[in-house]
């Protein structure tokens, strides 16, 4: 999709603008211009919702569901998404910065024109996520699961993979990738020619290669 108008329930949408509770169930409705400052969401479920042009500051989003959930110029500074559950969902041109989202499952979710910041995803399973024309830095896939993710045009700075499970990562597409730790749990991951060459110092640091010009 490449805007709320295009999204199947659009018209069926209804505009939400009071607080978020624990537990919640919100289904077909559209969240619009507001301000969250530590909202409590906790465990509360979004179905085929809109959330555009909102601002979470802190607050609990810890299991809690997104199934075929359109986010736009959001923006999530801090806060917790852990052992979140997030399918069948877009997140569009907006900002995830210094969001604990370790133990979460992403499943079918499409991440684009994104500024991600100090992400913490360790734990998670990513299955078919692809992460396009954004830009990462420093975020952390300490023991997760990479399954069909990808990162087409997007920035990869100071990532962390330490023993993460590699099952079809593909990192070609990516313009950069610096990789901070975890180079030794990427067997099976893709990388192409040119990235090899600028990780070739990482790599031989990792094997314990000396390179040394005579």
């Amino acid at each position: 999709m490449t805007s709320l108008q295009d999204l199947p329930y659009a018209q069926h949408l209804r505009p939400w603008d009071e607080e978020l509770n624990r537990d919640g169930d919100y289904a077909e409705v559209h969240i619009d211009g507001a301000e969250f400052d530590e909202a409590e969401a906790s465990g509360s479920r979004f179905s085929e919702s809109a959330i555009t042009g909102v601002t979470f500051t802190g607050g609990d989003f810890g299991h809690v569901r997104l199934d075929d959930v359109w986010i736009s110029k959001s923006r999530w500074i801090g806060g917790t998404w852990a052992e979140a559950d997030l399918m069948n969902t877009s997140i569009v041109d907006g900002v995830l910065a210094g969001v604990q989202a370790y133990g979460s499952q992403w499943r079918r979710v499409i991440v684009r024109d994104c500024k991600i910041d100090s992400l913490n995803l360790r734990g998670s399973r990513l299955q078919d996520v692809e992460f396009r024309d954004c830009d990462l830095s420093e975020v952390d896939f300490g023991q997760a699961t990479l399954a069909g993710v990808t990162f087409p045009g997007s920035t990869v700075r100071r990532a962390r993979f330490t023993k993460v499970t590699v099952k079809k990562l593909d990192l070609r597409g990516a313009r950069t990738l610096d990789v901070a730790e975890g180079w030794e749990s990427l067997r099976g991951a893709i990388i192409d020619s040119n990235q090899l060459v600028e990780s070739a110092a990482a790599l031989a640091q990792t094997l314990g290669i000396a390179v040394k010009d005579r």
